[in-house]
């Protein structure tokens, strides 16, 4: 097999088309980012998120869905609730588990909006 090499697209000519203004971001909130993406990115956490946009649901719920064990998907929620995708809400014995908000939801749908083009 033949790997080739790309060239990289650069302009010829060293100047600028266009008065660009691009608003900064903190190197903090460029890490809040970048991390909050890294939770994006584990496909049975992206399971959960997209199990839970149909509505709140408990760990034994979940994990029934997703043919998961309840250990599993505890891990997973604690990671989630860490990075605030999830929400939790106790009833008696019983913790029922929801997206944070409706941020996230958008950003599931419009992942799967773009994959599915």
């Amino acid at each position: 097999m033949k790997h080739q090499i790309m060239e990289a697209e650069v302009c010829s000519e060293h100047h600028h088309h266009m008065n660009l203004h691009v608003p900064q971001i903190s190197p903090d909130d460029l890490y809040q980012l970048a991390d909050l993406f890294k939770a994006f990115g584990d496909p049975t956490r992206l399971r959960i998120l997209y199990t839970l946009s149909e509505g709140e649901l408990c760990v034994c719920d979940i994990a029934d869905s997703l043919s998961m064990t309840q250990s599993a998907i505890s891990h997973q929620l604690r990671i989630l609730k860490e990075k605030h995708l999830v929400k939790a809400r106790r009833d008696g014995k019983t913790i029922f588990y929801s997206l944070a908000d409706t941020h996230v939801a958008t950003i599931i749908s419009q992942g799967l909006n773009h994959v599915l083009e």
